[in-house]
């Protein structure tokens, strides 16, 4: 049997979300209150760790070691085993036991859970921080329904978290892929083509735009294959695998520096690779890895 692929980082999660707790103003001001109440606390968006650099877990500690209440504004992340977990955003590390780290620079050594939880408290908070203000009549909001809504006082309209869909896509052509290099890539590195939704389009449309506008192929079959949340900032990714027509090339020089159609046996022997993938936290790498298996 060939290897499976990669099981998909930020998407596991242990937590109940509990949505019907968003709107129990009482329950919510006694689980903010609550000892037991577990908290991951952001700093600037990062996130606090615990353990070995190589070996690190989410530090979420009971509201008791915190020695304090959470604030009204903290966000109602959901339940585990009963107990409820927050996530709030401070000015400067709260506890000297942890350490903050960006989450990508420790997402593949995470459990699953942690990874997924600390994806989810760092979307909201980030969602929060561009959102303080309405965008209809300008005034201040305020955080609520558990701090998955933002309610204007002023007018009276809820404002909700917003993601971006974007579509991502291998192309394929017999035995060989399709991988563009953006100008804004580490060097040497490769990825699929992708791009955001527009308005008016369906998925299908977009991934099909997209791969014309930047590399100029027409495609033929396409085929959907699993979705991520990606919190950087906030999008939903949409992975697709598609065959091309033919293989010629015409690049945008403004999106693709280079793209290039490459074997598969090519990209079989992470030691005899002519280029570098994309980060295995990446549901780009996950398409990569998932054709790569469907050769051996």
């Amino acid at each position: 049997m060939p290897p499976s692929p990669p099981s998909q980082v930020y998407v596991a999660n242990g937590l109940d979300r509990a949505a019907h707790r968003r709107r129990d103003a009482d329950w919510l001001a006694r689980a903010r209150s609550d000892p037991a109440t577990r908290v991951v606390c952001l700093c600037e968006l990062m996130v606090p760790m615990l353990g070995p650099d190589d070996t690190p877990v989410l530090h979420a500690p009971m509201l008791a070691e915190l020695g304090r209440e959470l604030a009204p504004d903290s966000i109602f992340l959901g339940e585990r085993d009963g107990v409820a977990w927050f996530a709030c955003e401070v000015g400067e590390q709260p506890l000297t036991t942890s350490r903050l780290v960006e989450l990508r620079s420790v997402s593949l050594l995470l459990p699953a859970d942690d990874a997924a939880t600390a994806a989810y408290a760092r979307a909201l908070a980030h969602w929060h921080r561009g959102h303080r203000f309405c965008g209809h009549c300008g005034a201040a909001t305020e955080s609520s329904q558990g701090g998955h809504a933002r309610h204007c006082p002023s007018c009276g309209r809820d404002n909700f978290p917003r993601i971006d869909p974007a579509v991502i896509v291998l192309v394929s052509h017999g035995d060989r892929c399709l991988l563009g290099r953006s100008p804004r890539f580490p060097p040497g590195m490769y990825s699929t083509l992708a791009g955001f939704v527009e308005p008016g389009e369906s998925l299908e449309q977009t991934l099909r735009r997209e791969v014309f506008e930047e590399v100029g192929v027409v495609l033929d079959e396409v085929a959907y294959r699993a979705s991520q949340p990606w919190p950087f900032p906030q999008s939903l990714m949409l992975g697709f695998r598609a065959t091309a027509r033919a293989t010629a090339l015409t690049l945008d020089a403004e999106e693709i520096e280079d793209a290039r159609w490459v074997a598969r046996y090519e990209l079989a022997d992470p030691e005899r690779r002519p280029l570098r993938l994309p980060n295995r936290d990446s549901i780009a790498r996950f398409l990569i890895e998932e054709w790569l298996t469907e050769g051996r």
